[in-house]
This record gives structure tokens, C-alpha cells and sequence, in this order.
């Protein structure tokens, strides 16, 4: 396996020089953006407004879940499923919609997907029903799917290799953003006129974002139009499938997402009964602790320039494990010293994960990213509502020690990795002198 796409601690100049990552001819590298360049800015903020736009919708409803449990008399885990069905709606439909964007287009398919979801964010308040609110929410999942892994693709087409990383932190960061901005405006609205009006403020915002990005973004200038046949799909999938370092990456994003998507469903209960007792607004801007995944994602490109990209998961599994046992006692300022670690280890294991899969595809990259995408969704809907079950079986207890035997999961899967990629390495024959 090339120590690039496995994580071997080499240089960014040796990453993208490694036989699997996807590379176009010199003349056609130079032609694509890279920072500085005409149009790299515009691209940035595009996909960074997008990023904003998908996390805050998707996510809309987690800070809220006190208020709906108490609104429509649900339990917490039923209360999450206004959650689980937006992620795992977008995991399902995920494939699907990277097809189309293969067929015609990743600007046209992210710009119809953010119309839809919007339109759904609009009709979300009126929900008369958690059966209709979980319904309303699946869909916006299923819409904002065409999202994820159109603008991977679209990065890694249309940005050169050495600045692939930083280009999809910054799309990552702008999930930060939005993630952070969703939850403190809906604590904080919600607070003062109920959790309607925080929603239907959430999917005005996503308005702006999505006008925004189609202005903003420019013209994919290296797409080049695939197939939409069902063989060929199924074709490409099942290579990616048969990639022993795709499928561990795919099992890396998962178990990252369910620590983050269990911790963050929970904690708002957490933090509103003793020993801290806290108002919707504050627990709501609890969620500012998402800056620093901005930070954590923007920065993943030098971490992995200077560890590699495996010791880079190391490090991110170290810093989440740590934030996940400070969260334990019972000092505000420990726990929310465990959500900023938790917080910037995710973020920083999801950006180099998402382009690593990336930089591994050598065809069928939205499909593969698609993939990742799907795998990741996933693990954030089973966080959500097995974080529910374990808060409901063992308290906050419970609740981290799921996030914990994700993390081991990273680890090992990591590990294994490293040792395969050693393996490989001394078979390689030494050239005769």
C-alpha cells in the first residue's frame, strides 16, 4: 500500500508524488487552482458556504432536543430520531446522488441538492408531529446528500494535488461553522420563541449560503461527464469495495462520526440536569466549542506534512480519547475543556480520512468519496441513537464509553494499517547495483 494514501509519515511533496495518488499531466496540474490563484479564493468561500449551509441543516434539530422531548412528550431516543433520519438519509442517498454529479455535473448536482433541502428547512417548523418532523428531516438528509461527496470530487478535479488537503479542511471547517452556528442560534432563538422559530431561522440562513454558492462557485473547468449505467456503478463500487485501504478509511470516518454525532445529541440533556442545570441559550453555545474544529480541519494538511497521515490519526484518536475522559467529572470547565479535544480530534481525523480516500481513488472519485460519505453518515446516526440509548441505560458514563470503543476502533484499524504498510514495504525487492 503507498505510505501516501496509508498515512505513512512522509512529506506533502512525497504524498503527492506516490504512485496512487490521482494526478493529470504536469501541463493539466498547472491549469488547476491552487492558493494565490485566480479563482482559489471564490472556490474556498463557495464550498465553505456550502459546508456551512449542509452542517447547520442537518443538524438543526440537536440542540433542540430537550425542548422536543418535552413538546411532544418523547423519550431522548426518540427525540434523536429527528437526527438519525437526516443523516441517515443522506448515507443512503449519498451513492445515488455522486451517479448524477458524474453525469451531469458536481456544481449542478450541489446546487440542485442545497435548493432541496433548503425548501425542506422552510417546511420543518410547521411540523404537526415527531412522526412528521423525522420524515421532513429524512428527506432534507436525502437531499443534502448530493453535497458530501460532489465537492470532494470537485476538489480533487479542479485543485492541485499539493493543495487538495488544505482546500477540503476548509470545506470541513465550513462544516465546523455551520455545525456551531446551527446549534447557538437555535439554543438561543429557541430560548426566547420556541424551537419553530429556531429552525425556520436556521433554514433562512441556509438561504443566503445557498444563493451564495452558486454565485460564488466558478465553472468546473476538468470534469469530464461519466456514465449513469447501473453495471458501470456497480462496477466502480465494488472496486472500491475490493481496496483493503479504502474500506479501512470508510471504517475510520464511521467510528469518528459516532463519538461526535453520540456526544453531541447527549450532551445538551447532560448539561440541563444537575449537577450544572444550565438554560437552553447556554447549552446552545456550548456548540462555539466548534471553532476549533475549524481550526483542527484548516491546520490537518500540516499535521499530516509533519506525522504522516497515519500518525496524524494517532494523534487525533489520543486527543479525542483524552476529551472523552475529561468529560466525566463534574466540573463545567473540565467538560467543556473535553468537548474542545473532542471536538479538535474529530475534526482533524475527519479531514485527513475524507482526503486521504481522495488522494487513494484513482477513478470513480465521487463514488469513492461517496462511499466515505455514506460510511460516515452512518456512524453518525448510530452515535446519535445508541449515544441516546447508553445516556438512558448508564447516564453520561455510558454515553462515553460507546465514544471510547469507537475510538479504539480507530486506532486499531489504524494500527493494522501501519503494520500491513511495513509488511509490504520490506517485500519490496532492493534494485540490483
Amino acid at each position: 500500500m503507498p505510505s501516501a494514501s496509508t498515512g505513512a509519515p512522509v512529506t506533502t511533496g512525497a504524498a503527492v508524488s506516490a504512485p496512487a495518488a490521482v494526478s493529470l499531466p504536469t501541463s493539466a496540474d498547472d491549469a488547476r487552482m491552487a492558493p494565490g490563484g485566480p479563482g482559489y479564493r471564490r472556490m474556498s468561500f463557495a464550498l465553505f458556504l456550502a459546508g456551512v449551509a449542509t452542517f447547520a441543516l442537518l443538524y438543526s434539530t440537536q440542540a433542540l432536543l430537550p425542548l422536543l422531548s418535552s413538546d411532544f412528550g418523547v423519550s431522548a431516543g426518540e427525540a434523536s430520531w429527528t437526527v438519525s433520519a437526516a443523516t441517515g438519509g443522506l448515507a443512503l442517498f449519498v451513492l445515488p446522488m455522486s451517479a448524477l454529479s458524474e453525469r451531469f455535473g458536481r456544481r449542478t448536482v450541489m446546487t440542485a441538492s442545497l435548493a432541496v433541502a433548503v425548501a425542506v428547512g422552510l417546511l420543518v417548523p410547521f411540523a404537526p408531529s415527531i412522526g412528521a418532523l423525522v420524515v421532513l428531516r429524512a428527506i432534507q438528509g436525502a437531499a443534502l446528500a448530493g453535497l458530501p461527496a460532489s465537492a470532494t470530487a470537485y476538489l480533487a478535479e479542479e485543485v492541485r494535488p499539493k493543495a487538495l488537503i488544505t482546500a477540503i479542511g476548509l470545506f470541513v471547517a465550513g462544516n465546523s461553522v455551520g455545525g456551531m452556528s446551527g446549534r447557538v442560534i437555535t439554543g438561543w432563538v429557541a430560548q426566547e420563541w420556541g424551537w419553530r422559530v429556531a429552525v425556520g431561522t436556521i433554514g433562512l440562513i441556509a438561504v443566503v449560503c445557498a444563493v451564495a454558492f452558486r454565485l460564488l462557485l466558478p465553472a468546473p473547468r476538468h470534469f469530464t461527464p461519466g456514465s449513469l449505467r447501473p453495471r458501470v456503478l456497480a462496477r466502480t463500487v465494488r472496486d472500491h469495495l475490493a481496496n483493503p485501504l479504502l474500506c479501512r478509511l470508510y471504517a475510520i470516518g464511521a467510528l469518528f462520526m459516532m463519538v461526535f454525532g453520540g456526544v453531541y445529541t447527549v450532551i445538551g440533556y447532560r448539561l440541563g440536569e444537575a449537577p450544572f442545570s444550565l438554560p437552553q441559550g447556554i447549552v446552545g453555545s456550548v456548540f462555539l466549542v466548534y471553532l476549533v474544529g475549524t481550526v483542527s480541519a484548516s491546520t490537518a494538511g500540516r499535521l499530516a506534512g509533519r506525522l504522516g497521515r497515519r500518525g496524524s490519526l494517532y494523534v487525533a484518536g489520543a486527543t479525542t480519547t483524552a476529551g472523552l475522559l475529561l468529560t466525566l467529572t463534574g466540573s463545567l470547565a473540565t467538560v467543556l475543556l473535553g468537548l474542545v479535544l473532542i471536538t479538535a480530534g474529530f475534526f482533524a481525523g475527519h479531514a485527513v480520512a475524507s482526503s486521504s480516500v481522495s488522494h487513494t481513488a484513482k477513478e470513480g472519485r465521487a463514488q469513492a468519496s461517496a462511499l466515505y460519505q455514506s460510511a460516515y453518515y452512518i456512524g453518525s446516526s448510530a452515535g446519535s441513537t445508541l449515544g441516546a440509548v447508553a445516556f438512558h441505560a448508564g447516564g453520561w458514563a455510558g454515553t462515553v464509553a460507546m465514544g471510547l470503543f469507537a475510538v479504539l476502533g480507530v486506532v486499531s484499524i489504524t494500527l493494522f494499517g501501519t503494520r500491513a504498510a511495513r509488511t509490504a514495504a520490506r517485500r519490496v525487492p532492493v534494485p540490483a547495483h
